[in-house]
């Protein structure tokens, strides 16, 4: 089954602090282990697809307006407290293997190397409405 893990980070930096703080050293090795999350994944062919997201000051809101035509609303978001910051889609033979990967992926080296223990949302992916629909 395939399940979307989504990684969560907070800009209040109540968890962690912004990444904007981190040293160049500490950034790579964040980068360094997500690289060898994907590569495992590949090589244990749980991989599907996954990407890192840009901050939410590049993200923009969407909505339809009156007539249909698109109103957006430009980033950063002052009321957003945690953000989007990327996801994967594993197929695993089990729902406990896709939290078991989401609980590897939590921790990630932040500042000083210490894990960041970050919260990594696992929702299965639908092929179709449930039976009971």
């Amino acid at each position: 089954m395939k399940y979307m893990l989504l990684m969560q980070f907070s800009s209040a930096g109540t968890d962690f602090p912004s990444i904007e703080t981190w040293t160049p050293e500490e950034i790579q090795a964040h980068i360094g282990f997500m690289g060898d999350v994907n590569a495992k994944l590949v090589a244990d062919g749980e991989w599907v697809q996954g990407e890192g997201l840009a901050g939410p000051a590049q993200a923009k809101i969407v909505r339809a307006g009156a007539d249909g035509a698109p109103v957006v609303t430009e980033g950063p978001f002052a009321e957003t407290k945690e953000f989007l910051a990327g996801w994967w889609i594993v197929d695993t033979d089990s729902p406990e293997r896709a939290v078991e990967i989401a609980a590897h992926i939590s921790t990630a080296p932040g500042p000083g190397g210490r894990p960041l223990n970050m919260p990594i949302e696992v929702h299965p992916v639908m092929s179709a409405p449930p039976q009971e629909m």
